[in-house]
């Protein structure tokens, strides 16, 4: 039973991001919309971690699986794709580095942030 409430959930903020995708005029997909809904019911409390946490894990495992039927229509459809593939080709390359890169710089400011907070609280602890 713990599952379906889980899943129920889920379904639910991705029903609500359909929504408001069909009604606002922005660009954003419904998947964002119910993401954000998701996160923000998190953050407020109105959802529990424990609610969703397992379901969650479980999509997050399966997830490469979910990737095979867009790889299969890919490869489908090679002779178009053919022409530009060296363009794709860069372009994945130089995005991924960039994500990469500023992950790491993000990741790195966080920590070094909250080193210096946790550095911080322990001075003044100790006064």
């Amino acid at each position: 039973m713990k599952y379906v409430k889980e899943i129920v959930w889920i379904i639910a903020f991705t029903f609500i991001g359909e929504a408001l995708n069909k009604l606002l005029p922005l660009p954003v997909p419904a998947g964002v919309y119910g993401l954000i809904l998701l996160l923000i019911s998190l953050i407020l409390g109105i959802v529990k971690l424990q609610d969703v946490e397992s379901t969650g894990n479980f999509l997050l495992d399966t997830m490469t699986m979910m990737f095979i039927p867009a790889a299969v229509g890919i490869m489908s459809a090679m002779d178009i794709l053919l022409p530009v593939l060296i363009p794709y080709i860069l372009m994945i390359v130089i995005s991924t580095v960039v994500v990469m890169v500023s992950t790491g710089l993000v990741a790195s400011f966080i920590l070094k942030h909250s080193k210096s907070r946790t550095a911080d609280k322990t001075k003044e602890a100790a006064v």
